[in-house]
């Protein structure tokens, strides 16, 4: 009975992994002996974010003083400057990623130890009633997904916070009007990436589930014990006709998630395109009424 106990557990329906705010701080807790790491990334993304803002002030200053008064020297300097920007910016990006993948190479190894740790404390019983496969799945794919909402998500999350905040004092600083046009688009992008994202986030736990199924389904019929079982009972066609389903939901899955996950560039597209039309066309009204210049 024990052996055959696996056929009658693959039946059950699997929970589906809830992500709530105990988890995560749970998660962000193994990030703590990282803060040195931390702290620098934050750095790296200030100093980064200051050094790219300098471009569009050197082709201002390059427009409206340079070319005007034939300055060629100044046009050498501001030239040589273009250059030294994306090299000084290209090499904090690489410190960045190093950091990067320190705190995050790290906590997925915390995680693994942890996870695996907690697991060699279990009973027999849950091993019994546990399907080996979901267990690598969660042991691999559910922790390198931690892993990736922190070493990737949340830094992306700081970083394009700390680039608009540092662009919306520059645009204030430059022209207000327009920075006021920039500003009512804002509340589109927020109504879609909250829409969107929601949608996304759904369908990226259903692929990890899906994609847990499947992973028990080949570990527990494709193993010894479950290879002779299967052959005990004659349920080959069985088997290989619910193995085709799972891969057929993880295959569809994985469609969606591309299909939804185009649109949302698409869109997003379509709004930066509204904001971008209305701050050129409008900038354009200005420098033709002389309100300001082309710089």
């Amino acid at each position: 009975m024990h052996g055959y106990g696996w056929f009658m557990a693959m039946r059950q329906g699997d929970e589906k992994p809830k992500v709530t705010r105990e988890l995560l701080l749970r998660v962000l807790d193994h990030a703590r002996p990282y803060w040195w790491h931390i702290t620098g990334m934050l750095v790296t993304i200030l100093l980064s974010t200051g050094i790219s803002l300098l471009t569009p002030l050197i082709f201002r200053n390059m427009i409206d003083v340079v070319l005007p008064a034939k300055d060629t020297q100044r046009l050498i300097w501001l030239g040589l400057a273009l250059l030294f920007i994306p090299a000084l910016n290209g090499g904090i990006n690489v410190i960045q990623r190093r950091l990067n993948s320190t705190v995050g190479e790290g906590v997925i190894f915390d995680l693994r130890s942890a996870l695996f740790s907690r697991l060699q404390r279990m009973s027999l019983r849950f091993f019994t009633n546990t399907k080996t496969g979901e267990l690598m799945s969660r042991l691999n794919g559910d922790v390198v997904g931690a892993q990736n909402a922190i070493s990737n998500t949340i830094v992306n999350i700081v970083t394009n916070l700390v680039e608009a905040v540092a662009l919306l004092a520059v645009m204030l600083t430059l022209e207000w009007r327009l920075t006021l046009v920039s500003i009512l688009i804002l509340p589109l992008f927020i109504i879609t990436a909250q829409r969107l994202g929601t949608v996304l986030r759904d369908i990226a736990r259903e692929a990890m589930d899906t994609n847990a199924k499947m992973n028990a389904h080949m570990n527990e019929t494709l193993n010894i014990g479950g290879a002779l079982l299967v052959k005990l009972f004659g349920r080959t066609r069985e088997e290989e006709k619910r193995f085709r389903e799972r891969a057929a939901n993880v295959r569809d899955i994985g469609i969606r998630r591309a299909v939804i996950g185009s649109s949302f560039f698409v869109i997003f597209g379509l709004v930066t395109a509204v904001g971008t039309a209305l701050v050129y066309g409008l900038g354009g009204y200005f420098v033709i009424t002389d309100v300001f210049t082309i710089g």
